[in-house]
C-alpha cells in the first residue's frame, strides 16, 4: 500500500471522527429523541458488508493475477474487514446484554 493511500485511509478516519463528534454535539442539544436507531444500525450493517465484499474483491483480483492489486492491500482490506464485522459483533453483544437486563428489572 502506498504512502498516498495510507494518507487517504488517514484522512477519512479523521473525517469521520470529526463528524462523530459533531453528531454527538447535536444530539445532546437536540434531545435523545430525533436518533433514529435501526437507520444507523442498518447504515451500519451496510458499511461493514461493503467492507467485506471490497476485501473479497481484491482477493477475488490478486488471485486470478490483476498486476493492479497488491498483496498488502488484500492483507489491509481483509484485516481492515475483519475488525470492522468483530467490532459490529460487540456492539450488537453489548445491546444484546443491555436488553436482557432491562427485560429482567422488576417494575
Amino acid at each position: 500500500m502506498s504512502d498516498v493511500a495510507i494518507n487517504q485511509v488517514i484522512a477519512q478516519m479523521r473525517v469521520m471522527a470529526s463528524a462523530a463528534r459533531n453528531e454527538g454535539a447535536e444530539n445532546t442539544t437536540a434531545g435523545a429523541g430525533n436518533v433514529d436507531f435501526t437507520a444507523l444500525m442498518q447504515d451500519s450493517i451496510d458499511s461493514v458488508n461493503a467492507s467485506m465484499m471490497e476485501a473479497k474483491a481484491k482477493a477475488t483480483a490478486f488471485e486470478s493475477g490483476d498486476p493492479q492489486v497488491s498483496l498488502t492491500e488484500v492483507m489491509v482490506a481483509t484485516q481492515r474487514a475483519g475488525l470492522e464485522f468483530q467490532a459490529m459483533t460487540e456492539v450488537r453483544n453489548k445491546l444484546l446484554t443491555a436488553y436482557q437486563e432491562i427485560m429482567s428489572m422488576q417494575v
